[in-house]
C-alpha cells in the first residue's frame, strides 16, 4: 500500500511538473544600443516559451573579437552588417543565418530640457558646450554614424577638442546622462527607454547625413545545434518582437 502510494505521488508530481527539466538557456551577445530592447524581447520569450535568454552586451567590435577568441555565445546581435558577415566568412557563424533585425537611428541628446532647440547642429559649436560624447568609431557602429554626420556637416575637424569617446554607445549615453558631457550622439532607442522616457532635449540627426545603421543578427557556430537558439532568432523575427523594436524608435526592413 505504501509503495503504491509513493508511485501515485510520483506520477502526480510528473503531471504537475512536466516541463521542469525542459527549460533551456540561449546565450546572447548584443550591441549596447539594443540591450534594453532585447531585454524586453527576452522577457517575452521566457514568458511565452519557458526558455531563458542570458544576455551580454558591449560594443559590436569588442563582442566580435570575443566571439573569435572563443566566447561561448549562441547568437550575436550586432549594430552593423560587417561583423556578422565577417563571422560567417571566417567560419564562426552559420552560413545563411544572418538577417537584419533593425535599422538604428542616431540622435543628438542633452539632459537639459532647453539646450537643444530646432536644428541641434548649431549647438555643436556653441560656447555653452564644453564636451560632446560619441561612441568610438573604431569599435562602435553608432560612433561611425556620428563621425559621418559630423563630416557631412563640416564639423568633424572643428569639434575635435570637444569630443569624448565612449567605448560603446552605452558608455557614451552614460557620459550625457551623468552630465559629464552636455551633448552626445546616442541611439534614439536609449532616449526612448521607459527609464528616460524622452526626457531632456534632442535633435534626431537627419538620416541623409550618415550611412543607414543596418543591424544584423547571426546564429553562431556554438549555437548551430541548439534548437532554443534558433527558436530565439525566430522569435525576434515575429510580429510581437517587431512591435517592440519599432516602439524603441528603430526602423524595420
Amino acid at each position: 500500500m505504501i509503495a503504491r502510494l509513493h508511485r501515485l505521488l510520483f506520477l502526480l508530481f510528473l503531471t504537475i511538473c512536466p516541463a521542469t527539466g525542459a527549460a533551456e538557456e540561449v546565450r546572447v551577445a548584443v550591441a549596447a544600443n539594443f540591450l534594453v530592447t532585447l531585454n524586453e524581447i527576452a522577457t517575452n520569450f521566457e514568458r511565452d516559451t519557458g526558455h531563458t535568454a542570458v544576455v551580454s552586451s558591449g560594443s559590436s567590435g569588442k563582442l566580435y573579437a570575443q566571439i573569435r577568441n572563443g566566447a561561448p555565445f549562441d547568437v550575436f546581435f550586432s549594430a552593423d552588417v560587417m561583423r556578422p558577415k565577417l563571422l560567417e566568412e571566417e567560419g564562426f557563424a552559420v552560413q545563411g543565418s544572418r538577417f537584419a533585425y533593425a535599422v538604428g537611428r542616431l540622435t543628438l541628446w542633452s539632459r537639459a530640457s532647453t539646450l537643444i532647440e530646432g536644428n541641434g547642429a548649431s549647438m555643436l559649436l556653441s560656447d555653452d558646450v564644453e564636451y560632446v560624447a560619441i561612441a568610438n568609431p573604431k569599435t562602435a557602429p553608432y560612433g561611425v554614424a556620428a563621425k559621418e554626420a559630423l563630416q557631412s556637416l563640416g564639423f568633424w575637424e572643428r569639434v575635435q577638442g570637444r569630443l569624448v569617446r565612449g567605448e560603446n554607445i552605452g558608455q557614451t549615453f552614460h557620459f550625457v546622462f551623468s552630465k559629464n558631457a552636455q551633448l552626445g550622439f546616442v541611439a534614439l532607442s536609449q532616449v526612448l527607454d521607459p527609464k528616460v522616457n524622452g526626457a531632456g532635449s534632442r535633435w534626431d540627426v537627419p538620416t541623409h547625413l550618415y550611412v543607414p545603421i543596418r543591424q544584423q543578427a547571426v546564429l553562431l557556430r556554438a549555437g548551430q545545434r541548439h534548437e532554443v537558439a534558433r527558436a530565439f532568432l525566430d522569435y525576434v523575427k515575429g510580429a510581437k518582437s517587431r512591435g517592440v523594436i519599432e516602439r524603441f524608435g528603430y526602423g524595420l526592413e
